[in-house]
């Protein structure tokens, strides 16, 4: 077997252990945050921050719901993270961004976070803090889900078939998930492009006649 073959494998695996009522609970939470008027804020680190980014366009663009991710902004990433130090980046972010209650936290991450092992404690500090002010949690994650399958309201734990694969599967997963949850009938408010575009439709240089 090649790695292609493994690897597709897995992913194929992975598809069928995943927890559809748990996404279904989610579809339904962003369901209810989008009728109260509520703001989904993303949070994920390295990979999972560059899907962050890629999720909060679709939800505002698909899903009419108000998102935001803190990694969009990299000045005051950097800036926050200078000052004020990595661990407190998301919190001091949620804080200026006056999170309440009618808020969510939709959280990407491979590992979920863990102070006591010191992965991703913004993370962890920035969903202590949503349990404080009342914001609902729901998350997509690997391995155990970490801090996050913790205190989640919904929480999605992309299952581990091969211990050295976790994150590519995970990150991945992380976007089958949330396309999921933006084409879902309950939130889907906008058609996208090429699914609104004629099938037959072809560039005018196929059709032009010489």
């Amino acid at each position: 077997m090649t790695f292609a073959e493994r690897h597709l494998g897995e992913a194929a695996t992975i598809l069928g252990q995943l927890n559809a009522s748990v996404i279904e609970k989610m579809a339904t939470l962003l369901a209810d945050l989008r009728a109260r008027g509520g703001r989904l804020f993303f949070l994920g680190v390295g990979g999972s921050a560059a899907n962050c980014s890629h999720a909060v366009n679709d939800f505002r663009k698909i899903t009419g719901i108000e998102a935001y991710t803190p990694v969009d902004n990299v000045s005051e990433l950097t800036a926050r993270t200078n000052d004020e130090g990595w661990a407190s980046v998301f919190v001091n972010w949620l804080h200026g961004s006056r999170l309440h209650s009618k808020d969510m936290l939709f959280v990407l991450s491979v590992g979920g976070g863990s102070l006591e092992h010191n992965i991703s404690p913004n993370i962890v500090l920035a969903l202590q803090y949503a349990r404080r002010v009342g914001a609902q949690v729901i998350g997509v994650v690997g391995r155990d889900g970490g801090y996050t399958a913790l205190v989640a309201d919904a929480c999605v734990i992309v299952p581990t078939v091969n211990p050295d694969a976790v994150t590519p599967h995970t990150e991945a997963f992380q976007a089958i998930v949330w396309h999921l949850l933006v084409s879902h009938p309950i939130l889907k408010a906008e058609e996208t492009k090429w699914e609104s575009t004629p099938a037959a439709i072809a560039p005018s240089f196929l059709t032009e006649t010489v």
